[in-house]
């Protein structure tokens, strides 16, 4: 698993001349939180993570440990970068060898009977295209849901507001393509 690297957090806001307190703004939240992130005190929730990686123009991987590897073509089933956030039943295997392209390939597993970031939903520029590869998933798209299965697929704008949820009684597998990369 990859670790999360905290203090590159205080070296991107600082390039980018913010303060905390200018960051929690832009974000929604405390200049507490951000100050706890920053010192590794606190790993916040996904759906803050996306806020503030939106916020910063950068993308979520640089805030992770790199793995070495000296293949560029080929993720290795054993060397996949996984993030998963403490206290989420949500991980992420990054199937993309590098992020250098225009588009980022994912394994998301959700844990039955839960989402990822229940209170908030997410938009970022570009597009997603999943396919659900065991149990069942819901998709919720601003103020509509709909409920995938085993084999079927969808593709939506990621500017749409969206979660995802599992409803179901397995874990639920699902492969992700997403344009531009954002993990």
């Amino acid at each position: 698993m990859s670790e999360f690297d905290y203090s590159k957090l205080r070296e991107i806001r600082q390039l980018k001349g913010l303060t905390i307190k200018e960051l929690a703004e832009a974000c929604g939240v405390s200049a507490s939180l951000i100050s706890q992130v920053e010192r590794g005190k606190v790993i916040p929730t996904l759906t803050v993570f996306w806020k503030i990686c939106n916020y910063l123009d950068t993308p979520m991987h640089d805030f992770f440990q790199k793995q070495d590897s000296d293949e560029t073509l080929v993720v290795r089933k054993n060397q996949r970068k996984i993030i998963q956030f403490p206290d989420s039943h949500v991980r992420y295997q990054l199937l993309s060898p590098n992020l250098q392209g225009q588009i980022e390939f994912l394994l998301v597993e959700i844990e039955p009977g839960t989402a990822h970031d229940p209170e908030d939903m997410v938009t970022h520029s570009g597009e997603e295209c999943g396919f659900v590869l065991e149990g069942e998933l819901i998709v919720r798209l601003s103020t509509r849901e709909i409920h995938l299965f085993e084999g079927d697929s969808i593709s939506f704008p990621s500017s749409t507001p969206h979660r995802f949820a599992n409803p179901g009684k397995v874990t639920s597998r699902s492969i992700w393509a997403m344009t531009p990369p954002s993990f």
